[in-house]
């Protein structure tokens, strides 16, 4: 890592305040995203151009992963709390690995569901487990640091994965997507190691306080805050204009509309590992102590402008502006992203109770999920349609509505939540550090 700084704090520093159990989190990120980078950009191009399931019927599947993953997440999210995020993580990285063998050799939508229904169950479990591992680990500014470190490490494992899987995947081979399908399924074995091995004994519990009324950690009591509300709401809209059409809108666009290569589709997420890598720690040094809200803010003029640029390739599809527009694209998106990340799990986790980690996170878990259900179905429909036009139309409005929700969002939190630390105190730090499995205090290696 670089000795660039974060809050004053070089990566160096930071690396050396961690504790251990933090400290393998991060070293195996990139080893562990390696897998899922091959197949991400790839998954749509697969069901269309290699199995030929059409894109209406590709994007209802795709949405099957959010629709089994948002089935999960509440009891997930109650669970983690109960029994903590180690045992979670297992089960949901072992059902990630699963789903990637069964998409291998998916050669029906039938299969592919059941592949996806794998999928699904990791992404559900995951997200609430690891958020509330992480949260246990790290406290204070440096875990708004490691969310976001930890997000560029994640990018780069995809990036790297997506140039591969762009230089290897081929369309008139179907064997090409089978061997990618199976590396990513062996990825799997690096988080299934490292909690069964150097992770064994943290657990990521938090006690639940003995005067608690009753029903206060129940999901309603939860959702009836007016802040978790509003963040609930600017995920969910978020990830609807953001990552699920990035993932299923943006690649069959690039292909249908623009007219690119997958080639240019695998080298566009490169160009997206690349900005997020190298301006990650810049960004955070940027961000310290600013507004969270109004981070998020820039965040989505960067969005606008960037589906805007995409939406311009189809006026010359196929040629060499169209490529570069879609690079600029992933470009644009990518510095939102560097935004984004650091943000939104640091304002759940700072506003959560320790002992409803789970729960807090599963609530931003399952807005994340509910956006990637509409996402896909809505770009397949439109995009099968040729309504491209209507399609860019419809995020950039979005990203005006998440402006609004952002401000609305900035005054139903305290400063500290909002990131300026010095102008509240802040909330009361975890009793104790994670402990062995036998501990009775109950506080995502990064998973794909």
């Amino acid at each position: 890592m670089s000795e660039q700084s974060t809050s004053g704090h070089s990566i160096r520093e930071f690396w050396g305040e961690l504790p251990p159990a933090g400290r393998w989190l991060l070293s195996t990120v990139a080893v562990q995203t390696l897998g899922r980078g091959l197949t991400l950009p790839f998954t749509v191009i697969y069901l269309h151009e290699v199995r030929g399931i059409s894109l209406d019927l590709a994007g209802l599947l795709m949405a099957f992963i959010a629709v089994v993953a948002l089935a999960v997440t509440g009891p997930a999210g109650a669970l983690t709390d109960r029994l903590g995020a180690r045992t979670m993580l297992l089960w949901g990285t072992s059902a990630q690995l699963v789903g990637c063998v069964v998409l291998a050799f998916a050669t029906t939508p039938l299969v592919v569901a059941v592949g996806f229904l794998f999928l699904g169950f990791n992404f559900g479990v995951s997200w609430p487990a690891f958020n509330a591992l992480v949260a246990a680990v790290v406290t204070g500014q440096a875990r708004q640091q490691y969310f976001g470190i930890n997000f560029a490490l994640v990018n780069l494992g995809i990036g790297l994965g997506g140039v591969i899987g762009g230089l290897y995947a081929d369309v008139d081979n179907p064997t090409s997507f089978t061997v990618i399908f199976l590396a990513d399924a062996a990825s799997m074995l690096v988080p299934i190691g490292l909690l069964l091995g150097p992770l064994r004994h943290v657990h990521g519990r938090a006690e639940k306080p003995e005067d608690e009324e009753v029903g206060a950690g129940s999901y309603l009591t939860i959702l009836r805050k007016p802040a978790v509300l509003w963040l609930t709401l600017m995920t969910f809209l978020g990830v609807f204009i953001g990552y699920g059409q990035m993932e299923a809108g943006f690649p069959a666009f690039a292909r249908q509309v623009s007219g690119v290569s997958t080639g240019v589709i695998g080298f566009a997420f490169a160009i997206n590992t690349a900005v997020i890598v190298g301006l990650q720690f810049f960004v955070l040094r940027r961000i310290s102590g600013k507004r969270r809200t109004r981070v998020l803010i820039v965040m989505v003029a960067l969005w606008a402008v960037a589906w805007i640029v995409l939406g311009l390739t189809g006026l010359v599809s196929g040629t060499v502006a169209a490529s570069a527009g879609v690079l600029l694209f992933h470009a644009l998106f990518a510095l939102g992203e560097t935004l984004l990340q650091p943000t939104i799990p640091a304002i759940t986790n700072d506003m959560a109770p320790d002992h409803l980690r789970g729960r807090y996170n599963a609530v931003n878990a399952g807005a994340f999920q509910a956006g990637t259900i509409l996402g896909p179905v809505v770009a397949g429909f439109m995009l099968n349609h040729e309504w491209s036009t209507g399609f860019v139309a419809m995020i950039v409005v979005g990203c005006a509505v998440m402006v609004v929700l952002s401000l609305t969002l900035e005054r139903r939190i305290t400063p500290f939540v909002n990131g300026l630390q010095g102008d509240s105190a802040p909330p009361t730090p975890p009793t104790e550090a994670p402990t062995s499995e036998k501990s009775s205090a109950e506080p995502r290696p990064a998973v794909s």
